[in-house]
């Protein structure tokens, strides 16, 4: 009797432990299930949010195709400029290279795209590299981004202030001969500011990591001088 009782008892081990093995395996398996499930969720999730922010900016004219940069000339060799108007390095190239970069493109040699990145907000409290970048669409709608532009390097606030108000983008704006209703409402209802985040984004993604980031006919530019400028762009259109 004490034989066959313990071999109940050794059976019914036996079938609690395959019973438990089956209810850790059921376990791992619904969780495996529901990360998967989690995973997938998030891919779409992203991929929808993900499209709906790239589709949903705003690009004022005077824009390239992809809605990156503002486009002057029409020059055969392409420059690349990535600022930031928060950059004091940027305002130092401007003042160095910027009267170079303009007479490139009235000598029909250069094509130069402006991205005004908004990489620099953590150094303002007022977010002033997106406002600013968004003021120079509304310039751009204007027809004077490059006016504005070489205003707001004029004017450059210090990196870790509230940077320049509206009412100052707008004076700016006004002083190179943008109106001032028109260009202060559209500064005022921000309507550039998801055109700005698109160009940040892009240039994120195009590995522009600092400003200023100047390419041309997409090499990176390492001597920034008036003179490397000119170099690179002649020995490019050969």
């Amino acid at each position: 009797m004490s034989s066959r009782k313990g071999q109940r008892d050794a059976a019914r081990v036996v079938r609690e432990q395959l019973a438990r093995e089956r209810r850790r395996r059921r376990t791992i398996w619904v969780s495996v299930a529901a990360v998967a499930v989690l995973i997938i969720a998030g891919v779409i999730g992203w991929g929808v949010w993900s499209s709906q922010k790239s589709d949903t900016f705003t690009t004022p004219p005077g824009a390239n195709a992809d809605g990156t940069g503002i486009v002057t000339g029409g020059g055969p060799v392409t420059v690349d400029v990535y600022e930031d108007f928060l950059c004091p390095a940027c305002n130092q190239f401007e003042q160095t290279s910027g009267p170079t970069l303009e007479q490139l493109v009235a000598e029909n040699k250069a094509k130069v795209v402006y991205h005004p990145v908004a990489y620099l907000n953590r150094f303002s409290t007022t977010e002033y590299s997106t406002r600013s970048s968004a003021a120079s669409g509304c310039a751009a709608a204007g027809g004077k981004f490059r006016e504005y532009a070489k205003a707001l390097f004029a004017k450059q606030p210090p990196e870790g202030s509230a940077g320049l108000s509206n009412d100052e983008l707008i004076d700016i704006g006004a002083g190179v001969g943008l109106d001032r209703g028109s260009f202060g409402g559209c500064v005022k209802d921000g309507t550039y500011r998801t055109w700005t985040a698109h160009v940040t984004d892009e240039a994120s993604r195009s590995d522009v990591t600092g400003t200023p980031t100047i390419l041309v006919n997409g090499q990176p530019l390492a001597d920034r001088s008036p003179q490397g400028l000119t170099a690179a762009v002649a020995a490019a259109g050969k």
